[in-house]
């Protein structure tokens, strides 16, 4: 069976739910997709979002009701941009924009070395990096590489430091791209190898992802463009 084509929005929100519930399940949690959204019931992973919008015009109430509001820190992610969630208590934390690049588009090219991460310590050295001293490694848990569609880039300097990467996650029409980092904060550095690695490795998918501020601008400058606007809710 044939699926569906989507537009690039609903790909890409589609995309980021599978990624956010594979984030939560190697934290113990199951989310749940319906047909507007995926949902979590109780807290999920920090950064991660309680809820993922996967259509256009989803019932406000019925949202909110799938997720924990009483503990502090609900967050819905609103991929339409759509919704008034202020009667639920929520507020817009911020906002960004959906981009897309085509599949094959050229690239930048990068004096990196790149691999995917395939074991626990290999993952702990990119997690270190990517959490620059933030406190925040221990998000990225082993459980992560037992997920199929679910690869960790690193970019590596010529004594095997890792020094970029980013997530990779595959679903059926996109790749999606998040967590972009590079050890000297410039993104700018870091897409380059993302981006040939993604190319190696899934050569006809288009990439998606969402980015917002100096972000985008680099996202931009990298062949991504634009293509919609989501809305980050935050409870309390």
């Amino acid at each position: 069976m044939t699926t569906p084509k989507q537009s690039p929005v609903q790909a890409a929100a589609r995309n980021n739910a599978e990624w956010c519930a594979t984030m939560s399940r190697s934290h113990g949690l199951a989310g749940e997709f319906g047909p507007q959204a995926w949902a979590a019931p109780a807290r999920t992973p920090l950064y991660y979002p309680d809820a993922v919008t996967l259509v256009p015009g989803a019932d406000p109430a019925a949202l909110a009701a799938r997720i924990d509001t009483a503990a502090p820190g609900a967050s819905v992610k609103d991929s339409f941009a759509d919704l008034d969630l202020t009667g639920a208590g929520f507020r817009v934390l911020f906002e960004a924009q959906w981009i897309h690049r085509p599949a094959g588009a050229p690239a930048t090219a990068s004096d990196l070395g790149w691999n995917v991460v395939g074991d626990p310590d290999a993952l702990r050295a990119w997690a270190l990096a990517w959490d620059d001293g933030d406190g925040n490694a221990d998000l990225f848990r082993p459980e992560l590489l037992d997920d199929p569609a679910t690869f960790v880039l690193a970019g590596q300097s010529a004594d095997g430091r890792v020094v970029a990467g980013a997530v990779a996650s595959r679903s059926d029409q996109v790749v999606g791209i998040s967590n972009v980092f590079a050890l000297d904060g410039d993104s700018d550095a870091a897409w380059p190898v993302v981006l040939d690695a993604v190319h190696r490795l899934f050569p006809t998918l288009p990439v998606v992802g969402y980015e917002h501020g100096e972000d985008l601008a680099a996202a931009v400058r990298h062949g991504f463009e634009p293509v919609g606007l989501l809305r980050i809710w935050l409870h309390g």
